[in-house]
């Protein structure tokens, strides 16, 4: 046999083995291969986004640095998502004190959107677009919170990425095209906001090129000023004038007034993982009921997506959303009952509530005893949930987990004519229902969905999130349940097919078709009801992921197949 011969047998043979299946290798299919290094990673669901925050690093950038960076680019490049006319939640893990901090950048509503305000113009419910439906936009403060705590290099510098791309411009990407098209109509409301995004009348198609200066240079004046950049003076004056136009309330002061809140994270532990979301105002709290009243089920022996694992998940997302949406509001207006929501008593009296052979169509809160809830749940839209998700980790094992969403496409449809963004339609989710905590109020944050979170298990923390809307929380869930219970790594456990019921009622529920029709049928003959999306759909939301074995000093990085995106490392030096 001759030399080259020899070697092709060789490799063919190393190839068979490492393929070949054993006891302790069967991963899961997946498409893509986690990234690791020992570098550091950020995940986006833009490639230019990542590769931002990942060359911030390579300049000694911390990883807030990076997300900050990766965060503005979002901005620039899926604007109907998200930018700094909306808002943001992030979790941080600081490596050197094993400590996390929270930050809250969710606005309130104006001082002047009242109920009564509403009522007098004929409004009986929240408007779900337009100017009444505008809070102050908080992304850019929890910028400015999070820089001053954490960051390394020059806040300017971490937004150069995005004024160069917003001013130079980029070409479209797939699926971006796919969301512009489709929010079209929210974009033409408003004549700022379609000569803005509409500058031939129609959406942009994938590979054209998009330029926005008015946003390159609003987000040089937050590089500049910081808080001040944006809050007060030309953004705020814009702000301010997009409102008076169309007979808004908000004034300079509600804007000059705004700042982020500290917030530290609330948990639980599911088998010997601890599992951290934001805490009120936002729903992270449903994923983690969800996880208790899961805790309560024996997993183990079960396959992952089995009709009875995916009844019992089902089930309790119905339960754990149920009482969110009772309980769940500003806990400065309104005292959320979290340590009993959490206990282990509410987890096994929602768990004796599944029945594990019939779903169940019409599911209500459980009453806690320190409660004063007792108004009427919100009528909340179910449709909206149009946001972006990232995560960052650095050398250290410094990590972030961001979240930030303009809610609905273009938010409320309206444009601060000259700043290049769109204002967000968070007031939405308030409610207009007389004892509901969620209830109205001028400088009140509303019930909010954008949740962050991360994990950890002896060395190993996990930075997570999956988008879109009331899927987050049951998303988030799916997630933990995939690494937890059956062993996936963070990529396999991304592209898992997932399901999502966005509604509050009934037993409708929504599943990819990569789980198996026969799991479908057998939950179909339990009463649920069941619409199908083929391959990756963005019903069920795109989610990224890093992680860090601290034991070895190795970082993960994943990136949901459903997004444009990719998990990019820190370039060598």
């Amino acid at each position: 046999m001759r030399t080259d011969e020899r070697w092709t047998a060789f490799l063919l043979a190393v190839l068979l083995m490492t393929l070949a299946p054993t006891a302790d290798s069967q991963r899961p299919a997946q498409g893509r291969s986690m990234t690791i290094t020992r570098g550091g990673i950020v995940a986006a669901e833009s490639p230019l986004a990542a590769q931002a925050g990942a060359q911030v690093l390579a300049r000694g950038g911390s990883a807030v640095d990076a997300a900050i960076a990766a965060n503005a680019v979002m901005g620039v490049v899926s604007p109907m998502m998200n930018g700094i006319g909306g808002d943001l939640f992030a979790i941080v893990y600081e490596a050197k004190t094993g400590k996390r901090y929270g930050v809250n950048a969710s606005g309130w509503a104006p001082r002047g959107l009242t109920p009564e305000f509403l009522r007098a113009r004929g409004m009986t419910k929240m408007p779900d677009h337009g100017i009444q439906s505008v809070t102050v936009p908080g992304t850019v403060e929890g910028w400015v919170k999070l820089h001053e705590k954490f960051g390394r290099r020059p806040l300017a510098e971490d937004l150069s990425a995005a004024v160069r791309i917003a001013e130079e411009g980029y070409p479209v990407t797939e699926w971006v095209a796919i969301y512009w098209q489709h929010s079209v109509l929210d974009a033409r409301e408003d004549p700022a906001a379609a000569k803005l995004y509409l500058p031939e009348g129609r959406p942009p198609r994938v590979g054209e090129i998009f330029r926005n200066p008015e946003l390159a240079a609003a987000l040089r004046r937050v590089g500049e000023r910081g808080h001040d950049g944006y809050y007060r003076g030309e953004t705020a004056e814009k702000i301010v004038a997009a409102e008076k136009r169309f007979g808004g309330t908000m004034t300079a002061e509600d804007l000059a007034d705004f700042s982020a809140e500290w917030a530290e994270p609330i948990s639980t532990i599911y088998r010997g993982w601890t599992v951290y979301e934001m805490p009120p105002n936002g729903q992270g709290i449903a994923a983690l009921m969800m996880l208790n009243i899961l805790g309560e089920f024996d997993f183990s022996g079960a396959k992952q997506n089995s009709a009875d694992v995916l009844h019992t998940e089902i089930e309790a997302k119905k339960l754990a959303y149920a009482d969110m949406l009772h309980y769940v509001a500003d806990p400065r207006y309104a005292k959320v009952p979290v340590a009993e929501l959490l206990s282990g008593e509410h987890a096994r009296a929602r768990a004796r509530q599944v029945d594990a052979r019939h779903a169940s169509c019409a599911v209500g809160p459980l009453e806690v005893a320190s409660s004063a809830a007792d108004g009427p749940a919100p009528r909340l839209p179910v449709e909206a949930g149009d946001t972006t998700y990232l995560s960052a980790v650095d050398r250290e094992g410094n990590m972030v987990s961001l979240i930030q969403s303009n809610y609905d496409y273009f938010g409320s449809g309206i444009v601060a004519d000259g700043a290049g963004f769109a204002l967000q339609n968070r007031g939405a989710l308030f409610s207009l229902e007389a004892g509901s905590p969620n209830l109205l109020a001028g400088r009140k944050r509303p019930l909010h969905t954008i949740i962050p979170a991360q994990m950890e298990k002896g060395t190993t923390r996990i930075a997570f999130g999956i988008m879109g809307g009331w899927n987050q929380s049951q998303a988030h869930v799916q997630f933990v349940v995939n690494l937890v219970d059956f062993g996936f790594n963070i990529q396999a456990a991304l592209e898992a097919p997932r399901f999502t019921k966005r509604t509050f009622e009934g037993c409708d529920v929504e599943m990819e078709d990569g789980i198996p029709a026969a799991v479908r049928a057998e939950l179909e003959s339990r009463g649920h009801k069941i619409s199908v999306h083929a391959g990756y759909s963005p019903s069920v939301g795109g989610g990224q992921a890093v992680m860090r074995d601290f034991a070895t000093g190795i970082n993960y990085g994943a990136s949901d197949p459903r997004k444009d995106g990719a998990a990019i490392p820190e370039p060598e030096k």
